[in-house]
């Protein structure tokens, strides 16, 4: 096993069989001591934050592969907080997707003037450039195909499946009776050209609110897997 990439919240390793193994960590993005899923540096550790994330991904990608979604999950081993997965190429140096089904965030910092803070949308697709220094800037379907990063047919399947993977994650949150505002994935592709959705499905990468008012994260992943 060879590490072959140190990340904020995961680590990545190479296995014999082509294979990849991501060890989740106890670190979290923040700054000044406060938890903060929107940060781009390591702020702080939480002791057990690796097992829920991975315990929610786990969960997630299960159900994902067992409806016919193609995802890169193999396997976890849960007394290690490891998942074996798919090896997969991202989208140019990373590309971040976005489904949201209501209007907050970023969205209202930029089209506040055309629409009230917390209004429905229609499951939303929108796609940003992974890259802190210029504020993960929006791009086009069209600018996309333009730069060479994916072309058309690749475009359409993550917007399909961004939206079929949002209802899965909506309704289970509606069931325990929590409202999605928004969610964000990472997709790759395999040797064949073939979207598969990669990274983890967890707290920190998705906005939720109960009675109107956001959960934080960590306080997310205790309600969602309180029985």
């Amino acid at each position: 096993m060879r590490k072959v990439y140190t990340g904020k919240t995961k680590d990545v390793f190479a296995l014999e069989d082509g294979n990849y193994l991501l060890k989740f960590k106890d670190d979290c993005t923040g700054k000044d001591g406060v938890f903060d899923p929107g940060e781009n540096s390591v702020g702080l550790t939480i002791e057990g934050v690796g097992d829920v994330n991975l315990r929610m991904s786990v969960y997630f990608f299960e159900k994902l592969n067992a409806a016919g979604i193609r995802t890169h999950f193999i396997s976890a081993n849960m007394a290690d907080t490891t998942m074996e997965v798919l090896p997969a190429k991202v989208f140019g140096h990373g590309l971040e997707v976005i489904c949201r089904n209501k209007a907050v965030g970023s969205f209202i910092r930029r089209y506040g003037e055309y629409i009230e803070e917390g209004a429905d949308l229609p499951s939303y697709v929108e796609m940003t450039f992974k890259n802190d220094a210029k504020g993960d800037p929006l791009v086009t379907k069209e600018g996309l195909v333009v730069l060479g990063i994916m072309n058309e047919r690749q475009y359409d399947d993550i917007a399909e499946m961004t939206r079929r993977i949002t209802k899965v994650v909506a309704d289970d949150m509606l069931e325990k009776g929590l409202v999605l505002y928004d969610i964000k994935f990472e997709f790759g592709y395999d040797a064949e050209g073939k979207v598969m959705l990669i990274d983890e499905i967890a707290s920190g990468n998705m906005r939720v609110y109960k009675d109107g008012k956001y959960i934080e994260p960590m306080t997310l992943s205790k309600l969602f897997f309180q029985k």
